[in-house]
């Protein structure tokens, strides 16, 4: 091999080596732009997962304090946050405990608010199990309404919520010896309740800084008329949701009363319900002895096993 072939080999293979150098230094700057890129990625995935998981822990601790309807509307898109109403037809209901100005007087402040919570719990549960938008709790107040955001249709809605303050009275009377053992109330806890259908104002009202999800209207004030005119422990209907839903359920005689706000006379009837919620329970109270009779349930059976113990325990002492 001559020199000039030595030569021309020799600058061949620098060629070679200098290409294969550039092509080893392009993979590896390849390979660290890729670790690189797989580096911000990680990193934008977790913080989008810790995101994801902030913005759950926000949406869990907003859904304390909006009804399900709503936040499931807000968080889905289905709904603006916003200054807007609309006008609708909807069932209203109103609730609140008998006598509960005298109870807050006799219980201690921790007490009350154990009472209440539970109370407001048991409430909300069957609330939510028929659908009711829960407005507001106003003390041992409560506000639900049926026909928004969602409308089983109105007749239907009015049905359920009937259903609901049903389901409601029958749990109270299910508690009626509760409130007793665990608060010590010396008399039973007792709601009563009013509920009437009609047009109503619904939506976003406030301020552009704070908005409240709520009914407004006439309706929603006869609703509550006719809670303040409801016996303990039964239930006043109005006479536009009875003629929705009264091949339904059993009303009592109609009965009128001029309530604050309207001019013309009310009309409305009090449900029947299949339980008898006003017991008659007797108590019994000495030296020696407390005893509780419910009238009700008592037997002819049972009054003689009780009288034969009684007249066991006269002979031993």
């Amino acid at each position: 091999m001559t020199e000039s072939e030595k030569e021309l080999e020799i600058k061949s293979l620098k060629k070679e080596v200098s290409k294969l150098r550039l092509e080893a230094n392009m993979r590896k700057s390849l390979s660290n732009q890729l670790s690189l890129q797989k580096k911000v990625a990680d990193d934008s995935k977790a913080e989008a997962l810790a995101k994801s998981e902030e913005l759950e822990k926000i949406s869990s601790q907003l859904s304390k304090y909006l009804s399900p309807q709503i936040h499931e509307q807000i968080f889905s898109g289905k709904q603006s946050v916003g200054l807007k109403s609309y006008r609708k037809k909807l069932t209203i209901f109103f609730s609140d405990i008998v006598g509960f100005t005298n109870m807050s007087d006799e219980l201690e402040s921790e007490e009350l608010t154990s009472l209440l919570n539970f109370y407001l719990n048991e409430m909300s549960k069957i609330a939510l199990k028929f659908g009711g938008t829960i407005d507001k709790y106003m003390g041992d107040g409560i506000m639900i309404f049926f026909g928004d955001p969602e409308s089983f249709g109105i007749e239907e809605d009015a049905k359920k919520c009937l259903e609901m303050a049903l389901e409601m009275q029958s749990r109270m009377n299910e508690l009626r010896d509760y409130w007793g053992k665990t608060f010590g109330l010396k008399e039973t806890l007792k709601i009563r309740v009013g509920i009437n259908t009609g047009i109503c104002t619904v939506g976003n009202f406030g301020s552009e800084d704070r908005l409240d999800y709520t009914a407004m209207g006439g309706a929603v004030n006869l609703a509550s008329r006719l809670e303040m005119l409801a016996k303990p422990s039964c239930i006043n209907v109005s006479e536009e949701t009875k003629l929705l839903v009264g091949q339904r359920f059993k009303f009592k005689v109609p009965q009128e009363a001029q309530v604050k706000g309207f001019l013309r006379t009310i009309k409305y009837f009090e449900m029947e319900q299949n339980e008898n919620l006003e017991s008659k329970l007797t108590n019994l109270e000495g030296e020696g002895f407390k005893l509780t009779v419910d009238e009700d349930k008592l037997t002819k059976n049972a009054l003689e096993d009780l009288q034969t113990s009684l007249d066991a325990l006269k002979s031993r002492i």
